[in-house]
């Protein structure tokens, strides 16, 4: 009988890959690693790297001395990856024949990495596992093309399509909009095809050439790693066409944000339903609970939503974004929206984290904040009927600095992630901040220099 390793081998050999990408997920969502030959990659049978890569902020820095010697070995250790045979990717824009493997990480002790994304999915998963229950999801994908720019401070454009002319006006939906970009998305299908990654549909939304690729429904773990697969994928086929592909929650000014809305439901292992629908079809007590859960936990876990200071951009009013965690049914103004569906569908669709934010953690924090309310029996507030987005009784933190507050208060999620996550999640968080806090704006030099 094969083993994991020799299946990985066939994979590998049946596909002729001369070059392996070693890569584990940061804090951010960077996919970091090693690049390996094939032949030495199935001789060490994975790679190791340090620590600290799992502390490295969006900057390239690390977090102070004293967190980071509280959180890592003193000695600068390195952690054990270890490759996942399903989790294995074809490169299909490089120029040799390149696989992409995703690596679990392990101390060494061979306990899993606390500060790991992808371990912190499968801590979450396995909450789930040890129930009998199965979460799945369904991702929807919002980004923008754009103009490229090597200058930072130079406002982001929208870029000339086959007509040779930019958009004008809102395009939501628009065929012809996003047929402007046809020779991209065509080699974008042609690759996630060839990755075998599960997607659907493809949207143009709201903002000047602003698209949305949502996901078929399945399990976390699997799309979380297509979502990173995609996002890597969806910028290399931007540049093949001489443009840019941006998943910042806010990249221009006065246009909408880019969400990753997260449909999800949760199966009974045993008898295969979705436990969210009674057998009449009405609203279960548990998916009840679950919405109580959301609305009590997601105000602690923003971060991992709303993961950078441009996050919270996308919150401010009058963006077409909700900034609360009311519910309602068919209603697109409230933070958990519970689309009509057939019972075997019942879902509620979290409508809150950005495209920015790490998929795995997204994913693992919407999960986690379910599952607490589904354990503790939290009832949900009223569904809200109409428009939600002025209500603010549920409304959240409006800051990244008190959104971090917040997380780091929160006992539930210590006992759930880990110590070691909340802290150096925070941590990175933080130093992200305090490096931002240092750079003078171009608002700054607009309206201050010569008039105050």
């Amino acid at each position: 009988m094969s083993t994991p390793a020799d299946q990985l081998s066939s994979w590998l050999k049946q596909h002729q890959i001369t070059e392996v990408e070693c890569v584990v997920s940061d804090m951010t969502g960077i996919a970091r690693g090693k690049i390996s030959p094939t032949n030495k990659f199935l001789g060490e049978g994975g790679m190791r790297l340090p620590e600290s890569v799992l502390l490295q902020t969006v900057t390239g820095d690390y977090v102070d001395d004293d967190i980071y010697y509280d959180l890592l070995d003193e000695a600068d250790i390195d952690m054990v990856c270890r490759p996942d045979p399903d989790a294995v990717f074809l490169v299909p824009w490089a120029i040799e024949p390149t696989a992409m493997v995703f690596h679990d990480t392990y101390d060494k002790y061979g306990n899993p990495v606390e500060l790991s994304p992808r371990n912190v999915l499968k801590r979450v998963l396995k909450l789930y596992a040890d129930k009998g229950w199965n979460p799945i999801v369904a991702p929807e994908m919002e980004f923008y093309l754009t103009k490229r720019s090597s200058d930072p401070d130079f406002p982001l454009e929208a870029p000339v399509g086959r007509s040779g002319r930019p958009e004008s006006g809102r395009q939501s939906f628009s065929i012809d909009a996003a047929n402007e970009f046809d020779p991209l998305f065509e080699d974008v299908y042609d690759w996630c095809e060839a990755q075998g990654l599960d997607l659907d549909t493809l949207i143009h939304e709201d903002g000047p050439a602003q698209m949305e690729i949502n996901f078929r429904h399945g399990n976390a773990l699997d799309l979380a790693d297509q979502i990173t697969v995609f996002k890597r994928s969806m910028r290399e086929a931007a540049l093949k066409h001489d443009v840019a592909a941006t998943f910042m929650a806010k990249p221009i000014t006065d246009e909408p944000g880019s969400a990753m809305h997260i449909h999800q439901s949760v199966l009974d292992v045993a008898t295969g339903k979705n436990i969210f629908a009674n057998a009449d079809g009405s609203m279960s007590e548990l998916f009840l609970h679950y919405i109580g859960g959301l609305q009590k936990y997601i105000p602690k876990v923003l971060p991992m939503f709303a993961p950078n200071v441009n996050s919270f951009r996308r919150f401010l009013p009058d963006t077409s974004a909700p900034v609360n965690v009311e519910w309602g049914v068919e209603n697109r103004t409230v933070g958990l929206r519970v689309p009509a569906a057939s019972p075997e569908a019942m879902r509620v669709e979290n409508r809150l984290p950005g495209a920015d934010a790490n998929p795995y953690l997204a994913l693992a924090a919407s999960l986690l904040c379910g599952y607490l309310g589904m354990l503790e029996q939290i009832a949900p507030s009223v569904p809200v009927e109409g428009r939600a987005y002025e209500r603010r009784n549920l409304r959240l933190p409006i800051t990244i600095e008190d959104a971090l507050a917040h997380m780091e208060e929160c006992q539930a999620l210590e006992q759930h992630l880990g110590r070691k996550f909340v802290q150096g999640y925070v941590a990175v968080k933080r130093a992200e901040h305090e490096n931002f806090k240092r750079v003078i704006s171009s608002w700054e030099r607009e309206f201050l220099l010569l008039s105050v």
